[in-house]
């Protein structure tokens, strides 16, 4: 071969070496970037994907420079890289054929933050003191990450978004409630707090729950069937699943927080199981135990305020509470609007969905964090005494008579009932009831009770009986 053509091949191999260099790439998921939360004192992953199918890829963090290495396979890689106790901030450092330095990043506690429209809802969408809280809502330690609505019909790795420091400009168009939630959970644990906002208002629980397991269950199918198509939100099962929670399963987390029902009312029924098979799902996807903390659904006149199919929603959610382990329960029966189904206080709602969170995840003590619920029944005659957990300081009523109580003998047929305080229990009866067997408290879509712990916290609906979940008027 001449020296001319050996030299031309050379310059041409150079050529496509440089070339490749060039269009390689190194990339991370949107949920790794600068301002991030990391979870802390966990082995959190750090992943992402690489055009150099094989390249070794190494990652450390500025808190102790420890690197990590892990060769690449088909293009995808991932490490576990240990985190402290709390702090920052610091910088992440990813290096394969090129670096990518992540700044501003924080250690504390990371939450996702998720439902329908009640946990969408923004300072601007309508806040009891809008403009005060926008104006103080800076918080280097508080970071958000917002993630957009959309859907999928197959899991998706990656979505778009990025987190910001919480500021007023960012806080304003943040979830109201997560916002109250983690600054709660800042001010009293002096922790930096990451939020996750990954909601759509509209969304029956079906949207957020992996396809395959509502498929899998003849019940679970039928009733997601009975969902009325909407243009402005996914009814189908997986939608939301995919596109909004499959994506962020790699990044540790410290629990999650739910406001979600009112669009269940339509299958209420099956809230029952769907809802407890969400969280139990979430938990298997994410391989952590984590607590899970939701909302109790606020009162509102619907069609019809004193039909109940709201009510069997609430009663879903109580019973979820009573049997799935690590939940908690904020009750808003009492800073609801009939008129409003995105009542406004939404302070209140996180700061009650943080009483949880501090007592029950990170121990805190003498905090009270649940309002009266009940736990037993007594009937003598034609009365019947109900018994209440998170009452042992008693019980008060906000009016002069206890409102919302209703009772029924084995006819089924419920009549409002007179109720009286006794310490710690409340004694129910009415005179159309001789022989009573069941009691229903705050049993109506737009119930609005006046039973509170001395702590000023309100009682949960429920009702004592087991009878098949319908109407009743």
């Amino acid at each position: 071969m001449k020296i001319r053509d050996m030299k031309r091949i050379f310059l041409s191999v150079v050529t496509l070496f440089i070339c490749n260099i060039g269009f390689a790439k190194l990339w991370l998921p949107t949920l790794l970037s600068d301002n991030m939360v990391l979870q802390q004192e966990s082995d959190v992953k750090i992943w992402g994907w690489t055009t150099d199918t094989a390249e070794t890829i190494t990652v450390y963090g500025s808190w102790n420079n420890e690197k990590v290495e892990v060769k690449a396979y088909q293009g995808s890689w991932s490490v576990q890289l240990p985190t402290p106790s709390y702090g920052g901030p610091f910088t992440l450092t990813i290096e394969g054929h090129e670096k990518i330095v992540l700044k501003n990043v924080l250690i504390g506690e990371v939450w996702v933050c998720s439902g329908q429209s009640n946990m969408e809802w923004t300072p601007e969408m309508g806040l009891v003191n809008a403009e005060e809280e926008i104006a103080g809502a800076s918080h280097e330690n508080i970071r958000f990450f917002t993630v957009p609505k959309h859907t999928a019909t197959t899991p998706q790795d990656n979505t778009s978004g990025n987190w910001s420091v919480c500021s007023p400009e960012t806080m304003k168009n943040f979830s109201s409630v997560a916002y109250f939630f983690g600054r709660k959970l800042n001010e009293d644990l002096e922790i930096p707090i990451g939020l996750i906002n990954t909601s759509w208002g509209g969304t029956p629980v079906e949207a957020w729950i992996d396809e395959k397991l509502i498929k899998a269950d003849k019940e679970l199918n039928e009733a997601a069937e009975k969902l009325e198509p909407v243009a402005w939100w996914p009814n189908e099962p997986g939608l939301a699943y995919n596109a909004m929670i499959y994506p962020l399963l790699n990044f540790e987390i410290a629990g999650c927080i739910w406001y979600q029902g009112e669009s269940n009312r339509q299958n209420n029924p099956s809230y029952y199981r769907s809802f407890p098979l969400m969280i139990e799902a979430w938990r298997k996807d994410w391989d952590n135990e984590f607590p899970f903390y939701f909302v109790q659904i606020a009162p509102y006149k619907y069609d019809d305020p004193r039909a109940s199919d709201a009510a069997f929603v609430r009663d879903a959610q109580l019973n979820t509470l009573k049997t799935v382990a690590k939940t908690g329960m904020a009750v808003t029966n009492d800073i609801g609007n009939l008129e409003n189904i995105h009542p406004t206080n939404k302070q209140d709602v996180g700061r009650r969905l943080a009483l949880w969170a501090l007592a029950k995840t990170y121990d805190k003590k003498d905090v009270v964090y649940s309002g009266p619920i009940y736990s037993k029944m007594e009937t003598k005659k034609n009365k019947i005494t109900l018994h209440f957990d998170h009452a042992d300081g008693g019980l008060e009523k906000n009016g002069k008579m206890l409102s919302e109580f209703t009772i029924a003998g084995d006819d089924q047929i419920f009549y409002p009932a007179k109720a009286k305080i006794k310490g710690s229990t409340v004694m129910v009866s009415a005179s159309e009831v001789k022989n009573p067997v069941a009691v229903r408290f705050a049993f109506t879509n737009g119930s609005l009770p006046n039973l509170f712990n001395k702590e000023g916290l309100p009682a949960s609906a429920f009702r004592t009986d087991n009878w098949p979940v319908r109407d009743v008027d």
